[in-house]
């Protein structure tokens, strides 16, 4: 009688865990959902870094040619090009990070 009672009390747990451990359909499509959200906010991240490195890249090539005119007036003009560059390379790395963060807050909610 006592090992029924242990069978018994065992295949109980057994069956409740496994009932609790499943997830329903309707949770799995949200954490899809969520997951298919924070990738797309990582590629955004991703392009706003692209599109100022190649911006950042496109002012180096000014500060370059202002300084190959050989000027003697226009090195304090490339510096400010470049400076620039730095600048957006700096803002974009910032953005960029601020989307990755929000990508994994939404990560976070499943």
């Amino acid at each position: 009688m006592k090992t029924k009672s242990i069978v018994t009390l065992i295949s109980a747990s057994a069956f409740a865990f496994a009932l609790t451990s499943c997830d329903s359909k309707r949770e799995n499509a949200r954490e899809d959902a969520l997951e298919q959200k924070a990738d797309s906010m990582e590629n955004t991240a991703d392009h706003v870094r692209k599109n100022a490195e190649a911006k950042a890249d496109m002012k180096e090539e000014q500060a370059d040619a202002i300084r190959k005119t050989g000027k003697s007036n226009v090195e304090n003009a490339a510096d400010a090009v470049e400076n620039e560059a730095d600048r957006v390379r700096d803002a974009a790395e910032k953005s960029a990070n601020r989307i990755e963060d929000k990508a994994d807050a939404v990560r976070e909610q499943k």
